[in-house]
């Protein structure tokens, strides 16, 4: 191959010689139009004959690997090495260094050999880094396209920063775990996820509750922009989490239970509530009457006919647990005071109810477990509606344990209990759960005594 000729002087109108350079333009022929900086339109290298020279395919992974060097803003010397070459590549690297024919386990190529005959044949005065830019186009530094991606993921996550301040330690972790990031993969795609996710947020909690299709038609792109498995989704229930305290778990029973945290329903009848003795329907009226549970569906409270004339004043008992309420209704029958069982965390029919009973002038009187999952379970309450421990305190847990002897220990990582710090301190000072099943004889008593 013939890398040592001199190379054909440029034309005078700035195009190209018979040797394939590209030349510039002659001063007197006027303005030149902007264009490209150098690194990307290199006017002095010889594209034709660097394509017999370095366009070998069997060049191909050493012109990648100067590309590479380039990019990590190293300097092109040393040498680089390909283990175990087969024939076409040998030949091509002989070829270009003018060799004869070598063999061996590997083939080394001097950095500094190849950029010296690509200058002294004029096929790239400036060398191999110009070359292999003329060949393969711009180098840009891996450093520069880091920081243009952050620059750009920091703009995607610019929609957080309208959230208001109890989603704000949620905003912060979404920016640091990574989520965001795997479910979008691009900030491109990153930038209208969190825009359409704070929106969502910041219309909830729904009030009244609503079917989650209805939600998202209304205040995102449409009826499915929140079905289950979409990036969206995820997202948004990530942040209701945050919003509701709802507790860490997994499965479609626990996502419909999250989603109606915060007033996203799947529909109107799978979300009810157990009462005992509230009045304001025919249906209810009679219930109560016979001393009987009732279940009462969201479509009931929130519906056409929603119910109308629940208490107004006067005191309704929570519980977290079925067991209290069904051996209220065997003990005292109509006699018992209006109770509410929320079985769990509060269901979106529960907490529209308790709400609906609030604002009418109701005292809520609650008791749960004492445990880590029942003081959360109340502290998810107090958040949506106001009330009053029942036999929920820290001195009531400690006569509880004096009172049950051996108790299960207390298991789950610890929570705070914002209506009394104490209950939290002797959770974790005596580490045992209570039940309210095992207290049950006292709240019975409760109730007995207001009915009279």
């Amino acid at each position: 191959m013939d890398v040592n000729h001199a190379a054909t002087p440029p034309d005078r109108d700035g195009g190209r010689t018979a040797a394939g350079r590209t030349t510039p333009p002659d001063a007197t022929a006027g303005p030149v139009p902007a264009g490209p900086p150098l690194a990307e339109a290199q006017t002095d290298v010889d594209t034709e004959r660097l394509g017999r020279l370095l366009g070998d395919p069997g060049l191909a992974w050493f012109v990648d690997r100067v590309r590479q060097r380039m990019a990590r803003g190293r300097p092109l010397t040393g040498s680089v090495t390909l283990p175990g070459p087969d024939e076409s590549q040998r030949l091509a690297a002989d070829r270009l260094l003018g060799r004869a024919p070598r063999s061996g386990g590997s083939l080394s190529i001097r950095l500094a050999t190849v950029d010296e005959i690509l200058r002294r044949s004029g096929v790239s005065p400036d060398g191999l880094a110009a070359a292999v830019v003329a060949l393969t186009g711009p180098v840009i530094l891996h450093a520069e396209t880091r920081n243009r991606e952050e620059r750009a993921w920091e703009e995607a996550y610019a929609p957080l920063g309208t959230l208001d301040a109890e989603l704000a330690r949620w905003a912060e972790r979404i920016r640091s775990d990574g989520l965001v990031r795997r479910l979008a993969r691009t900030p491109e795609a990153a930038g209208p996820l969190v825009e359409a996710a704070v929106r969502a947020l910041r219309a909830l909690p729904a009030s009244p509750p609503t079917a989650r299709a209805a939600f998202a038609a209304r205040n995102l792109s449409g009826a499915h922009a929140l079905d289950e498995g979409t990036p969206l989704a995820t997202l948004v229930l990530s942040g209701i989490r945050c919003l509701t305290g709802f507790p860490d778990g997994s499965g479609a029973q626990w996502r419909r239970e999250a989603w109606a945290s915060a007033g996203l329903l799947k529909d109107d009848l799978s979300s009810t509530v157990l009462t005992l003795n509230l009045r304001g329907t025919p249906p209810l009226d009679w219930m109560a009457d016979a001393g009987e549970p009732t279940v009462l569906t969201l479509r009931s409270l929130t519906g056409c006919a929603p119910i109308a004339s629940l208490p107004t004043t006067g005191t309704v008992h929570i519980c977290e647990n079925p067991a209290v309420l069904s051996a209220a209704a065997d003990t005292l029958g109509p006699a018992c005071p209006p109770m509410v069982c929320l079985q769990g965390q509060p269901s979106a029919a529960a907490l529209t109810l308790l709400r609906d009973l609030s604002v009418r002038g109701a005292h809520l009187l609650y008791h749960g477990d004492f445990d880590w999952g029942g003081v959360r379970i109340a502290a998810a309450l107090a958040r949506s509606v106001p009330w009053w421990p029942w036999r929920y305190t820290a001195a009531d847990y400690r006569a509880a344990v004096t009172a049950m002897g051996d108790a299960p220990e207390l298991t789950g990582p610890p929570a705070a209990t914002p209506w009394e710090p104490a209950l939290a301190c002797a959770l974790a000072q005596h580490g045992v759960r209570v039940e309210e099943e095992s207290v049950l004889d006292d709240l019975l008593a409760d109730l007995g005594r207001e009915s009279r």
